[in-house]
């Protein structure tokens, strides 16, 4: 009798998904690459992806090899992503706002072999091509690629269109991606075929819909936009890609009869700004969804009387995926929480032992669920702080309710101590959005001689408001303790940093800002 364990003779994997959609419906849409406006049916997208997984391995790429790109929301990066996943190589999707330098750092790290640059970022091509001696093939996006890249296009059109013999393990490393950052340089983990492409979990608790057709705004190189694009392709839905602009967002939720689309709060209030946001059809959208980072009351309320009535919110996080939902049922019942665990996801809040504490009380987000890692790449500390007795552990600070909804209280690390007080730099932040004039905020402590920290907002206004430092002070205090009140106010005309995935970089404002804390 065979000893081995028995298994089923399918796999997960992100390459089967396409070739799925693409057997089940050939010819139907599915994608239009806004920025260009090329459209392409679900074969197109799947031999496409066929011919480029070919010439990789032509190059010849080992299996196992790192391939690194730097694209925007374009086809192509959808057809790398496939390519790389039927052919056995490993991506690096590099996040285009991070410098020269923190680029070569991370393709060095990694060691990638190989890199797609989109012409559009071609400036920094030169820097890495000097700066990366592992780098043996240079691909390039777009026309007039420079002498040392092979052109994007050329690849594909002397490649054949049938799939890769290749044996693809669902647990073999599938792509690296990057933490939000929030806390310093990003660190990388592994995402395996089958946490990139069990996907049932989702389908389900966003109700992901065949005849949906979803628009695509967060940066597919993190990982919400590519299980945004995952998704849809799953269900044998059409994606529209397109960079977030707020105005060439709400055209094309017209003209194309957009049913969904995930923001981060911020991209609600840039749309709900617009003068002429009244005058377009958004009658198509059947849900909005929202990620990232906590949806204020206030903007929650005015996207859903003028944006859509169906607000789904999810809380995950990079390393996790997502772990809960709340839907526009759990909305009614419990407007604040985040919602419940979705199918297959474990949540818990817990004490600094791992103990879980009583419903209400406030203790950090642990979880697991068949999307979430096992491990930061090469980072023996994080893993220790971060993976134990077989949780992940968030950095969130959470309550449950007695119905077992979620509720987001904070980040461990963004607690505040200020003369031996503890202040929820979150709970703050929602109070601020409550106030005319403030389209986006942040609270940090800044170091003090006496007190420790201070509590500081910083504080990005809608264009032509008038607030004074003494008015959000006044203002606060008549919702909040006086421990809580700010008492640095500061005022930012550009917006605040954000990660790819909407988190605010507090580390940056608190060294730009330290020195000026009173003494």
């Amino acid at each position: 009798m065979n000893s081995e364990p028995r298994r089923s003779l399918g796999k997960f994997t992100v390459g089967g998904i396409l070739a799925s959609a693409a057997a089940r419906l050939p010819n139907r849409e599915a994608l239009l690459c806004a920025g260009t406006g090329r459209r392409f049916t679900f074969r197109q997208m799947n031999e496409r992806s066929n011919r480029l997984a070919n010439a990789l391995t032509a190059l010849p790429l080992e299996r196992g090899s790192v391939v690194a790109f730097i694209c925007s929301n374009r086809a192509e990066i959808l057809e790398i992503y496939a390519a790389i996943a039927k052919s056995g190589l490993v991506g690096l999707p590099l996040n285009y706002r991070l410098a020269p330098a923190e680029l070569e750092s991370l393709i060095n790290a990694i060691g990638a072999v190989a890199l797609f640059c989109e012409a559009r970022f071609g400036g920094v091509l030169g820097y890495l091509e000097e700066h990366c001696p592992a780098l043996a093939h240079t691909i390039w996006i777009g026309d007039r690629p420079p002498d040392s890249c092979k052109r994007y296009e050329d690849l594909l059109s002397l490649s054949p269109p049938t799939a890769p013999e290749v044996d693809i393990d669902e647990h073999a490393p599938y792509y690296f991606n990057l933490t939000s950052g929030t806390t310093g340089l990003p660190k990388a983990y592994v995402l395996t075929q089958y946490s990139a492409s069990a996907l049932l979990g989702g389908v389900v608790s966003q109700d992901v819909r065949a005849d949906d057709v979803s628009l695509v705004v967060f940066p597919v190189f993190g990982r919400v936009g590519f299980a945004n694009l995952i998704l849809a392709i799953t269900m044998g839905a059409r994606s529209i890609m397109v960079n977030f602009d707020a105005e060439a967002t709400l055209r094309l939720i017209q003209e194309e009869s957009v049913t969904v689309v995930w923001l981060v709060p911020t991209m609600a209030a840039l749309l709900l700004q617009l003068p002429d946001l009244d005058t377009h059809r958004l009658d198509s959208l059947r849900h909005i969804g929202f990620v990232g980072s906590m949806l204020p009351a206030t903007l929650r309320e005015q996207a859903t009387q003028r944006l859509c009535p169906n607000i789904y919110e999810g809380y995950g996080l990079q390393e996790s995926g997502m772990l809960t939902m709340s839907t526009p049922t759990d909305r009614r019942r419990a407007p604040d929480s985040v919602g419940k665990p979705v199918l297959f996801a474990e949540v818990r809040v817990v004490d600094p032992l791992g103990n879980p504490v009583a419903v209400g009380e406030i203790g950090e987000i642990i979880g697991r669920s068949p999307h979430c890692i096992t491990e930061y790449y090469q980072s023996p500390a994080k893993n220790a702080e971060a993976f134990r007795k077989g949780w992940f552990h968030s950095g969130d600070l959470g309550r449950f309710d007695a119905d077992g909804y979620l509720y987001i209280c904070g980040r461990v690390k963004d607690m505040i101590i200020s003369g031996g007080q503890n202040v929820h730099s979150a709970e703050i932040e929602a109070a601020l959005m409550n106030l005319r004039g403030i389209v986006d905020c942040a609270v940090v402590g800044l170091p003090h001689e006496i007190w420790g920290e201070v509590v500081t907002a910083v504080i990005v206004t809608i264009e032509g408001a008038s607030l004074s430092a003494v008015q959000v002070q006044d203002f606060c205090r008549t919702t909040l303790a006086s421990f809580k009140v700010p008492r640095i106010v500061l005022f930012k005309m550009e917006p605040l940093p954000r990660t790819p995935t909407g988190k605010v970089q507090k580390f940056r404002l608190v060294e730009r800002y330290r020195a000026i804390a009173p003494a």
